[in-house]
């Protein structure tokens, strides 16, 4: 079995657990350990990479995450495209417990984590990233979000086409104040993982594509004692049967090639480094 892939999904032992012959790959990157091994298996014909977001036994919160060694790690096994399935909260009182979204902005507001592969430190080989510019004005694969759209709909899933998801720093929940202002931008979920997964992908010359599953309505956009960890785990759980065929189905709608602004974000620039 090849250890290659061209397809990437960065989530939770769920969506491969069942797959017939995973063959698990430790991979080393120039920024230290992935989350974990990568599960390499089949879909439909196409090879694809599983990586565990938390690690096997959710063990990283989601500041101590090394975003920038996971998408190293899937890159150096073949994978172009990446598909970043994930809990949110809803921050508005149609989206409810079971929404499916699938977010084409991002809004950053973490605080302590490193998000450029282009920072000016010198890599273990010696090679220093230059300093890079590129551009961001639309965060998520337009090929991978459509096909999820339809996906999701052939699953009798009607999706939430479109929304803002804005990245908070975590462990801990909204506040209801903050809750309150998210709501109040017009944006449309509370996530802890997108960002920087959604920029160093870009940086990687990678598709990334967010599919959000809505597990509870965020703490301002409800009355009662908030939000909590075992109303996010009952929910997810309930819904990842459904999340994976999902998932799945748009591992096999991918078109074979990309023709996407995705592929050519890094036409023309010097990045200083050799990516895998």
């Amino acid at each position: 079995m090849s250890a290659q892939a061209e397809t990437g999904v960065i989530g939770g032992s769920g969506f491969y657990s069942f797959l017939d012959d995973v063959m698990e790959v430790a991979v080393d990157t120039p920024y230290g350990e992935p989350s974990d091994s990568l599960f390499i298996g089949e879909i439909a014909g196409r090879r694809v990479a599983f990586l565990p977001r938390h690690g096997r036994k959710h063990h990283l919160p989601p500041h101590r995450i090394n975003y920038r060694a996971n998408l190293w790690a899937l890159r150096s096994v073949g994978v172009r495209r990446v598909l970043g399935p994930c809990a949110v909260g809803g921050l508005r009182p149609e989206y409810g417990p079971g929404t499916l979204v699938v977010p084409d902005q991002l809004v950053d507001r973490t605080k302590s984590r490193v998000q450029t592969y282009y920072d000016g430190e010198a890599l273990p080989d010696g090679s220093v990233p230059n300093v890079v510019h590129l551009s961001f004005a639309d965060p998520y694969c337009e090929t991978g979000r459509a096909v999820a759209v339809e996906a999701a709909r052939g699953h009798d899933w009607e999706p939430v086409d479109g929304g803002t998801m804005v990245v908070i720093e975590g462990p801990r929940f909204s506040t209801r104040a903050e809750s309150r202002w998210h709501a109040a931008q017009g944006w449309s979920v509370v996530g802890m993982t997108g960002h920087p997964e959604a920029v160093l992908a870009r940086e990687m010359g990678l598709c990334y594509s967010s599919i959000a599953l809505v597990t509870d309505l965020d703490a301002g956009a409800e009355t009662g004692e908030g939000v909590s960890h075992e109303e996010v785990l009952q929910v997810f759980t309930q819904n990842v049967g459904r999340l994976r065929e999902v998932l799945f189905d748009t591992v096999a709608g991918l078109p074979a090639e990309r023709d996407c602004d995705c592929a050519t974000a890094l036409d023309g620039m010097d990045t200083g480094i050799e990516l895998p």
